[in-house]
């Protein structure tokens, strides 16, 4: 694990962001406490809970409304890119 101060990560990015792929970076602020430097995996979402909610309710509309597509679990690898 490193700890690091938050003038430390300002002046030397590029390296703690690398770092942080193999090991915990940790940054350690006197006013807003400290963080975690965690890269995002393609596991990991970029949209907001509230975000999911619509696209969910959209697709349960779509269902509901007979505007949906069945496809096999493979198919949707394939059209996620997974």
């Amino acid at each position: 694990m490193l700890i690091i101060s938050t003038r430390q990560f300002r002046e030397n990015q590029s390296l703690y962001l690398g770092r942080s792929k193999g090991e915990d970076v940790i940054l350690k602020s006197r006013t807003e406490g400290c963080f975690k430097i965690v890269p995002v995996s393609v596991d990991d979402t970029l949209m907001s809970k509230e975000q999911l909610d619509v696209v969910i309710k959209k697709g349960l509309q779509d269902i509901e409304e007979g505007r949906g597509k069945e496809y096999t679990l493979e198919e949707l690898r394939i059209r996620m890119g997974l």
